[in-house]
């Protein structure tokens, strides 16, 4: 009877097995993502989609300064981008999505690519292009929100008119209201600042003007009284010069 009382039962053996079968499991798990995700991987997809966002963030604001330069760098940004989530959504990731869903994400990575190139560059150059950046930032809000909701597998894509939703649109309505107002001020500011330096009142006089100078005939000749001969004022050797 001992033996039997002593014996462990095949429940109790289980129960001792579960916890140290997960947590094999879970070192399984950790040392599998490990080996798929790679630091240098990893690095490398996040300095691609840095530059690619900056690339196109200076394309999007630069644009009209220089339209064939700036496509070039615009196209060269996606690109940049495309790799780069080509590396962290496919080569880096545990489950790769079928193909429909990862064209889904390329598309929308692509737009958020766009929405955050219009954000970050319309807040680093509103100085330079107050009336293009009141645009391109609460457009920049709205694209980038969307395209991180298409782009999220974990967030269904009618979220985009959820509530969060209806913030961000207010948020870049104000936004688009706040920065119209303060490139408009701006505007009107170098509006007033140029009638100042380039004339916008009377024209000024030029006190360098040069005079007309006196004819030679009116400089020379001398009036004189009827039926005296006419005096010159020029030296009368002039003349005798061919005498001579």
């Amino acid at each position: 009877m001992s033996l039997l009382t002593e014996r462990p039962s095949p429940h109790d053996a289980a129960s001792h097995s579960a916890p140290e079968g997960r947590a094999a499991t879970r070192r399984a798990d950790r040392s599998r993502r490990k080996r798929k995700q790679p630091l240098a991987g990893r690095y490398i997809g996040y300095v691609l989609y840095f530059v690619g966002a900056g690339l196109i963030s200076g394309a999007v604001v630069h644009h009209p300064l220089d339209p064939a330069r700036y496509t070039v760098v615009a196209v060269v940004g996606v690109l940049v981008f495309l790799v780069a989530t080509l590396v962290n959504e496919f080569l880096l990731a545990q489950d790769r999505p079928p193909l429909g869903r990862g064209l889904m994400v390329i598309g929308a990575s692509l737009l958020l690519s766009f929405g955050i190139g219009m954000l970050s560059g319309g807040l680093q150059h509103f100085e330079d292009f107050p009336a293009r950046a009141a645009v391109l930032v609460p457009l920049g809000i709205v694209v980038s929100f969307v395209a991180f909701v298409l782009k999220d597998a974990e967030t269904p894509s009618r979220r985009v008119f959820g509530p969060l939703g209806l913030v961000v649109l207010l948020l870049a309505g104000g936004c688009h209201f706040g920065l119209n107002t303060l490139a408009a001020g701006m505007a009107g500011e170098a509006a007033e600042g140029g009638g100042h330096s380039h004339g916008g009142g009377e024209p000024e006089t030029d006190d360098h003007e040069v005079e007309p100078e006196p004819s030679a005939s009116s400089s020379s000749s001398v009036p004189s009284a009827p039926g005296e001969p006419t005096t010159s004022a020029e030296p009368e050797h002039a003349d005798d010069g061919h005498a001579h």
